[in-house]
């Protein structure tokens, strides 16, 4: 259980490094931070920004390697409907006027390999 625990923190960590990266890569594009890790019950939402009049709800998605398959493609239907609901939970809680979008950031591979796709209104 001790290595299982160790693994499960390993992992953790490589989830937050993700996160890190896709809030700088995001915050050079020109959107503003909100919060991160917006956790309901319903669900989590890694990062939730401002992109001028729209808040944007952003899933950072990383994968070591492509061996079954790449980053973009682990987010279920399923998935989609649930960070929907965490997403009307937040505007509910913190009620506005701007547009909303479901963005993803996805990060395949490791070090000089590495590659990120932001994909703007993922789930549409």
């Amino acid at each position: 259980t001790c290595l299982l625990m160790i693994l499960k923190l390993i992992k953790k960590n490589k989830g937050a490094e993700a996160e890190n990266q896709a809030c700088i890569f995001l915050q050079e594009k020109g959107l503003n931070l909100i919060t991160r890790n917006y956790y309901c019950r319903q669900g989590e939402i890694d990062l939730v920004m401002n992109d001028d009049e729209t808040t944007v709800f952003i899933e950072v998605r990383y994968r070591k390697n492509n061996h079954y398959g790449d980053a973009k493609e682990s987010i279920t239907t399923q998935k989609q409907n649930k960070i929907r609901t965490t997403a009307l939970h937040y505007m509910q809680a913190h009620p506005q006027k701007n547009n909303v979008r479901f963005d993803v950031i996805a990060i395949t591979g490791e070090g000089s390999q590495q590659q990120l796709e932001w994909i703007q209104n993922a789930f549409y």
